[in-house]
């Protein structure tokens, strides 16, 4: 019998796909479960409308990630901070700082994952932090350590 996943499920295949299966399997577990509906004609034009939405929907995404991607480029944030001898920080610029002065500088909010540092940043300079906006979708952010 041919179904079309709702969810993913082991071993059989992953949500939206088009899978067969014998047919106790389908009547006794996968229907009561909620999990699959049987390939009907009619369930599979909704299957396809609803998968051309869904490639349309990222797409869009996609394209607001590029552009979002390439403001983040175009912008540069400068951070104060208290240093030691030779420009040598007292502390570290996490991903966090970063996040948190990139939102009261530019408004702009960003979770402090999507930015990518090797390590803390120690010592005052300029820096090169790499934002990951989309999957496989990232902007440069220039970031300016300077001294009080």
């Amino acid at each position: 019998m041919k179904v079309i996943l709702k969810a993913d499920v082991k071993a059989l295949g992953k949500k939206g796909d088009i899978v067969n299966t014998s047919d106790g399997y389908a009547r006794n577990y996968l229907f009561p479960k909620g999990v699959a509906t049987e390939a009907t004609e009619g369930n599979l034009k909704a299957q396809e409308a609803f998968k051309a939405k869904e490639v349309k929907k990222k797409a869009e995404e996609k394209d607001i990630a590029l552009e979002l991607a390439k403001k983040i480029s175009s912008l540069s944030i400068s951070i104060s901070v208290k240093t030691g001898e030779n420009g040598k920080l007292f502390g570290s610029i996490t991903s966090k700082d970063i996040a948190e002065e990139l939102k009261k500088q530019h408004n702009i909010d960003f979770d402090k994952k999507k930015f990518v540092l090797d390590e803390a940043i120690k010592t005052a300079g300029e820096y090169s932090v790499e934002v990951k906006v989309y999957p496989e979708i990232s902007g440069k952010l220039k970031v300016s350590i300077t001294h009080i």
